[in-house]
């Protein structure tokens, strides 16, 4: 299969939000007097789902879960958001796909707004055409959803692309829109979770992305005649 465009999730996969997103969590849970605040440990189920999905699940009841994101947000957006740390060795499998001709995208649950700030904040913008993510009103957190409109924005060819994340959501979404997937190991996802979901693959560190990608698909550099029209969001 020739290659000519690569997603990435953002959460587990470029990034380790970890101590963001739990202690963020674990703030919006304080705020509503929720009898138990689970601890950063037992919370790290919740990084990559819809955390809207996550609310409902901790709070075992849907009335608050709005509520719930809403608060979450009040310090994520400002605090939450930059505890956070790029994975050793992404920065370099980032380059290195460009420089063999990949177009690279970031495709995530994650509201865009947020997503934007944290791939600029980490000095990673650069590398992507596009950073995809969903919209403050949940539309397109499920991730079959948000990589349909990400394929369609970037005029891609679903066959020829290829999505790269540690949870089943990742891997499900890509396979629902035709796309190739891999799983990486050293996120928030299991082995058996992303085997079971129908990764072809799986990676247990970034630099293993390469490798995997160099020995099972034949990349296509983008040129005029087969990089497509570009993103298009109007």
């Amino acid at each position: 299969m020739s290659l000519n465009a690569i997603y990435f999730d953002l959460d587990g996969t470029l990034t380790d939000p970890k101590p963001g997103i739990t202690r963020s969590i674990q703030y919006a849970l304080q705020k509503l007097d929720h009898h138990s605040i689970p601890t950063e440990d037992e919370l790290t189920w919740c990084i990559g789902p819809p955390l809207r999905a996550s609310f409902v699940r901790l709070l075992g009841a849907e009335d608050s879960a709005d509520r719930a994101v809403s608060l979450y947000r009040e310090r994520f957006s400002d605090v939450g958001l930059y505890e956070n740390g790029v994975y050793d060795g992404i920065s370099e499998v980032l380059t290195k796909l460009r420089q063999s001709g990949h177009r690279l995208f970031v495709a995530t649950s994650k509201p865009h707004v947020f997503a934007t700030r944290i791939v600029e904040h980490f000095g990673l913008r650069h590398h992507f055409e596009h950073v995809f993510g969903s919209e403050l009103d949940g539309t397109r957190v499920d991730k079959s959803d948000l990589l349909e409109y990400a394929l369609k924005a970037a005029a891609v060819d679903p066959a020829r692309t290829l999505m790269i994340g540690d949870r089943s959501h990742d891997i499900v979404g890509a396979r629902n829109n035709g796309m190739q997937a891999i799983g990486v190991l050293y996120g928030y996802g299991s082995k058996d979770e992303l085997i079971g979901a129908g990764a072809l693959h799986v990676c247990a560190t970034p630099q293993a992305i390469l490798d995997c990608i160099s020995r099972n698909f034949l990349a296509e550099p983008a040129t005029p005649s087969n990089a497509g029209s570009g993103v298009n969001l109007s």
